[in-house]
């Protein structure tokens, strides 16, 4: 009779017992797992199991008693009607789009929300609500590893309407958790969800969950608790090997006779044992803590500045799940370490790949599960090595340095505007040019480099010699039709650094890198800021002209330090044209008082400019600060 009256309820539990986000959490009830063994949801067994009435799942019909009109919901503590009708309240969250398809972005997982009662997300058509209760929320940011918390806290806590401070944030896998401690920041916080764009265009999502106050508020040791755990650590402690054996201390007849749960998987109980290591011995050498059921070595972490001697760990018949749990260990100097029977060793294909990891973190292992490996091969540095500071440009010579700080300024002046065709003055008939991005197996789409991707010619990528070849940009025709297709442009003047490669009578070879940002096209802005290394390769033209020959473009994104540094100086204003050189008389006045005066071209022109290209009175200037000592020496060097 009780299933008589739901026809429909069979179905319905299912569905919503297996929602997930599979944005947060990977599809867990897999073939031999969980309750249903991963049977699929068969559309047309639900369609004869709720006969012709489509409902809430379909079209048209008699509204189910399960369905929400609004797609909200209301979470309370109030009492409810016992009765059949009301019994199944928390599930009455349709699951499903208005189209009959399974909302897919709101199952639940095994992730944030773990599938428990009192959970709460952002749906499709409004928020959720809480009423009022005292505890604690724990809030989820799937994906949250990838963002500064710099960025990511500020920019929660600029669009929330209740101002808050974030309590015990961590990064947990790939997601970031903190909690709140009120419903009304709760419930702010859940609104904030794909309110915001991430520097890769994707959407942050916020989930929030009722929850136990965060770890360190429990206090599971008291301080008497303390003194009988520090008592049952000197008896496995062996002072002449420095070794301290914690295996199964749960189980300790001392620590149980007296009702104490040390329990090593707890955040408080492991704090507690590494800071009774600290103050009593810190020059611990060997370290057993097999059988705790140990699953995160977060607290761990703190062993490597604490316990700076240990060479040798077991971790072994815990539930340590992935390998990455060792990253917050890498900092120690292990020779010795033992993972046996833990999850994390059967994810590799075989033995060579789990040492390739292990040593990956540890370089100096020398046994790993009580099997020797073979000496590691590597540097035995102990004090960190510095890059040295990048040096500025290198041109070779003055006479160089002025014919292509020259060039580069008519060049990037015309590049920079919004008509690049007076360019095709810049490059020879035959000139070829290509362009280059990073190789990345990720999305192209969602990168800022979208727009030069297609045309990238990354060797690396390209394999096909054909392709290759129709890649590269011949004539320059081509070459500065294809610049006028890339984004409009302002390139950072100040940020240049320029080194000549090869300089001879009939060419001159040089690469110059810097940074540069897209201008406003079509009322939109790309606020990146990226760096380019582009490869001149030239020959003479006209009047200490040069004329390009090759062109090689590479484009990537810059680096944090480079973004700081940019667009600290005005940028100048681009102009279609180039900017004026100096006319004939002015170039043959400029050489004559450079060969007179015995100063380089650089220096010669300044002279002559600061006195307004007069040249006698230059002359007597220049002759009477060289009386005086005030020229110096670098004017001299051609």
């Amino acid at each position: 009779m009780f299933r008589k009256r739901y026809s429909n309820l069979s179905v319905v539990t299912r569905v919503l017992n297996d929602e997930h986000d599979d944005r947060t959490a990977p599809f867990r009830n897999r073939k031999g797992r969980g309750g249903h063994k991963g049977r699929p949801f068969d559309r047309s067994r639900r369609d004869r199991q709720r006969g012709s009435h489509t409902g809430v799942f379909g079209g048209p019909g008699p509204r189910s008693r399960l369905d929400d009109p609004d797609g909200d919901v209301t979470m309370n503590d109030s009492s409810q009607d016992s009765s059949s009708q009301n019994r199944y309240t928390p599930y009455s969250r349709d699951g499903r789009k208005g189209d009959g398809r399974v909302d897919r972005s709101r199952r639940q997982g095994r992730g944030a929300g773990g599938g428990r009662g009192g959970g709460f997300r952002e749906g499709d058509r409004g928020g959720l609500t809480v009423k009022a209760r005292s505890g604690w929320y724990k809030v989820t940011i799937p994906h949250g590893k990838k963002y500064d918390k710099k960025w990511l806290v500020p920019a929660l806590q600029n669009i929330c309407s209740v101002p808050y401070t974030p309590v015990q944030f961590h990064v947990d896998h790939n997601r970031v958790h903190f909690y709140v401690d009120d419903h009304n920041t709760a419930n702010a916080l859940l609104k904030c969800s794909h309110k915001i764009t991430d520097p890769e265009g994707y959407k942050v999502i916020v989930h929030v969950n009722p929850s136990a106050p965060p770890s360190f508020l429990l206090s599971d040791l008291k301080p008497e608790h303390l003194e009988y755990l520090k008592q049952c650590m000197a008896k496995r402690f062996d002072g002449s090997q420095q070794a301290l054996d914690l295996n199964n201390i749960r189980t300790d007849p001392d620590l149980v006779s007296q009702n104490i749960e040390v329990i090593l998987n707890r955040k408080t109980s492991m704090e507690a044992v590494i800071k009774i290591i600290e103050e009593n011995i810190p020059e611990l050498t060997c370290l057993n803590l097999s059988n705790n059921r140990i699953h995160k070595l977060d607290e761990l972490a703190e062993l490597v500045s604490k316990v700076p001697n240990l060479k040798t760990l077991n971790l072994s018949h815990n539930e340590l799940k992935t390998d990455r749990e060792l990253d917050k260990l890498k900092g120690l100097k292990l020779v010795e370490l033992w993972l046996n029977r833990n999850p994390l060793c059967a994810l590799f294909k075989d033995q060579a790949a789990y040492i390739s990891a292990v040593r990956q973190r540890f370089p100096r292992l020398l046994k790993l599960d009580g099997q020797d490996l073979p000496p590691p091969i590597g540097f035995d540095v102990e004090t960190p090595t510095a890059i040295p500071p990048c040096k500025g440009s290198c041109f070779g010579s003055d006479e160089i340095k002025v014919i292509i700080l020259r060039f580069l300024q008519q060049y990037y002046s015309i590049y920079d505007s919004g008509n690049r065709q007076p360019l095709l003055d810049a490059y020879h008939d035959g000139a070829s040019l290509s362009i280059t991005t990073p190789y990345s197996t990720q999305n192209p789409s969602r990168s800022s480099l979208g727009e030069y991707y297609k045309d990238s010619r990354n060797l690396k990528r390209i394999k096909d010699t054909t392709m290759r070849f129709r890649l590269l940009k011949h004539t320059r025709l081509n070459v500065v039709a294809f610049l006028n297709e890339l984004p409009k442009t302002q390139h950072d003047i100040a940020s240049f650094v320029i080194d000549v490669n090869t300089c001879t009578n009939t060419l001159l070879s040089f690469t110059i890198g810097g940074v540069f940002k897209e201008v406003v096209v079509d009322g939109k802005s790309r606020e990146s800021t990226m760096a380019f290394s582009r490869v001149f390769i030239t020959v003479p033209a006209g009047n200490s002209g040069l004329c390009i020959v090759n062109d090689q473009l590479f484009i990537r994104m810059a680096t944090t330090e480079e973004i700081r540094r940019a667009f600290v100086a005005p940028a100048p204003t681009p102009s279609s044209s180039p900017v004026p050189t100096l006319t004939a008389p002015q170039q043959e006045m400029l050489t004559a008082f450079s060969q007179e005066s015995g100063m380089n071209l650089e220096w010669s022109q300044k002279c002559l400019q600061d006195n307004e290209w007069d040249f006698n009175r230059a002359a007597h200037i220049f002759t009477q600060l060289k009386a005086e000592g005030k020229i110096p020496d670098v004017a001299f060097i051609k």
